[in-house]
């Protein structure tokens, strides 16, 4: 199926978690957000947010420094 990521599209497997999503990017372990369709998925929900076709998804990395 085609999804949106950060503006870009995307085939990925149907049924795929946003879980999924995250370690099909290899964003494991990294201090990030996402939102779906406009709204802020909660990190304890990405294995149960199935997506779905023509979803949109925006992914931003935290970056520290100071």
């Amino acid at each position: 199926m085609k999804i949106i990521v950060n503006g870009e599209p995307r085939d990925v497997a149907d049924r795929i978690t946003a879980a999924d999503l995250v370690r099909d990017l290899e964003l494991e372990g990294q201090r990030i957000a996402m939102e779906i369709n406009g709204e802020i998925q909660p990190r304890s929900g990405y294995a149960e947010r199935l997506l779905e076709s023509g979803d949109r998804i925006e992914i931003v990395r935290a970056i520290g420094g100071g």
